[in-house]
């Protein structure tokens, strides 16, 4: 008899076993495929953001604010450069969550689980059917591609994001189906690379939870720079193979060829053949196990975490969601609660990270903001790494000046963003960029220049109610130079 039996080896499954085990429990984890880590290891967020990685090397991409001379033609780079790193860092985090169990003494069995009791899990694998107990199980089966059945995925010409990562060779033509998070980081990859890419979704706007003028940024990063042709607001009537290639039709009669296609508008839960209905484990659209604040499924001693429970489905927060369940599965005097402020970060080129509230957030809860910003361009760190349209943008509240919201776009957003989240963790003003003294030249020097840039916002905007002029909003306050 276990005390916990985890079912799945990604990072939730991996940090809630481990949690537990800490604390002296006696741990199982199933695992139904070959090699641990689960989607995040093998086919989502180590390999597209090593890809990533190797797509800004390989390409020249970061040279290309000193000279032309350090680009790389798209046709030097082959498949096998491509994925050369990719396949040493997976092997890397394989070898890493395998020291890690054992550890922490975690008993491995590899196959298919699925309930018998709230109690009970059988694992089938090549060699039969073995039962095990646990007083307490955790879910963290992750999440899976969906796959319309109108799309006639072949896993070589029209693919999902679990396959891209196996292609024969780097196409000339690529369209991605979905402005999501994962069409987005694709997109801008194989851009970046020098090839063409199509990018379609049938929503007119991008990332709706990231705060607009980060988006247009984006947007502009990915038109002009990278090349990426649009096309927003458009539903696909069609997708067909022939001679190698693929046709998509859209339902307002635009057509063209590719080599490929990247279809990625959506995920769905790992959870068939789990028999969650058997023993009353509650789910939702596409699969979702539904869970309380404390990660508790609708069956007492039956716990979740991670993509298998919905959004935000990042690596990250799978973690912690995990790590806080165990703790309150066994009254443990450790974390007993997810952080309130999270961080989010979208691996684009360039990258964008956010944490708190945006302009649009403060608006829809009539909650008084200003906002600050500086830009790489005005840096020496952004100068000297050519990155010109990098921005750092304040959030705060005009009359205590407590820090609101942080985003960024740019070089190292995803790094940048801890500073100004740890901030706002402290319940700390923007006087605090103010105060530090950083690092010269350095782009986090620009906290202060936005922080600076806010106060001046603010003097403005008293200023401007001192003589009766009304004119100004905080939309104003983005013609402001940090």
């Amino acid at each position: 008899m276990y005390d916990l039996i985890v079912i799945g080896s990604g990072p939730a499954g991996e940090k809630g076993a481990a949690q537990a085990a800490y604390f002296g429990k006696r741990v199982a984890m199933v695992e139904r495929e070959p090699v641990l880590g689960g989607a995040s290891v093998n086919t989502g967020t180590i390999p597209s953001k090593t890809l990533r990685e190797s797509a800004l090397h390989l390409s020249g991409f970061r040279q290309r604010g000193f000279s032309d001379a350090f680009d790389v033609k798209m046709k030097s780079i082959t498949v096998r450069d491509f994925m050369y790193r990719k396949e040493l860092v997976v092997a890397h985090e394989w070898k890493r969550i395998d020291e890690n169990l054992r550890r922490h003494n975690i008993d491995r069995y590899q196959g298919t689980a699925r309930f018998v009791s709230p109690t009970r899990v059988a694992v089938a694998s090549s060699l039969g059917e073995e039962i095990i107990e646990g007083e307490i199980v955790l879910i963290a089966t992750g999440s899976s591609p969906v796959r319309p059945p109108n799309v006639p995925f072949d896993g070589e010409t029209v693919l999902d994001s679990d396959n891209m990562l196996s292609i024969d060779r780097i196409p000339e033509s690529l369209a991605v189906v979905g402005a999501g998070v994962i069409g987005c980081e694709y997109a801008s990859m194989f851009a970046a690379l020098g090839v063409e890419v199509h990018l379609v979704d049938g929503r007119t706007s991008l990332l709706p939870h990231i705060d607009r003028e980060i988006v247009r940024v984006l947007l502009g990063e990915l038109q002009n720079r990278l090349g990426i042709t649009l096309h927003l607001g458009c539903d696909v009537e069609s997708i067909d193979r022939a001679d190698g290639r693929v046709s998509l039709c859209m339902k307002d009669g635009t057509c063209f060829v590719v080599d490929k296609v990247l279809y990625a508008a959506g995920r769905s839960s790992n959870v068939e053949g789990l028999d969650l209905d058997r023993i009353g484990v509650k789910t939702g659209n596409r699969g979702l196990v539904l869970v309380d604040e404390n990660y508790r499924t609708s069956v007492a001693n039956i716990y979740a975490a991670g993509d298998v429970i919905g959004f935000p489905a990042l690596s990250s927060t799978s973690m912690e969601q995990a790590r806080v369940a165990m703790v309150h599965a066994f009254d443990l005097k450790y974390k007993t609660k997810l952080a309130s402020i999270l961080p989010y970060a979208i691996y684009t080129i360039p990258e964008l990270a956010t944490a708190g509230l945006t302009e649009e957030d403060c608006r829809e809860k009539g909650r008084p903001f200003e906002t600050g910003r500086a830009y790489y361009r005005n840096n020496a760190r952004g100068q000297i790494i050519g990155d010109a349209k990098g921005l750092i943008k304040l959030v705060f509240d005009p009359q205590s000046l407590a820090l609101l919201g942080v985003h960024l776009i740019g070089e190292n957003a995803s790094e940048l963003l801890h500073v100004g989240m740890v901030v706002m963790q402290f319940g700390g003003t923007i006087n605090a960029f103010i105060d530090s003294v950083f690092n010269f030249p350095t782009l986090s020097e620009g906290y202060k220049y936005a922080a600076y840039d806010g106060l001046g916002n603010v003097a403005r905007r008293s200023h401007e109610s001192d003589r009766g002029d009304h004119r100004g909003t905080p939309a104003d306050s983005r013609q402001s130079v940090g």
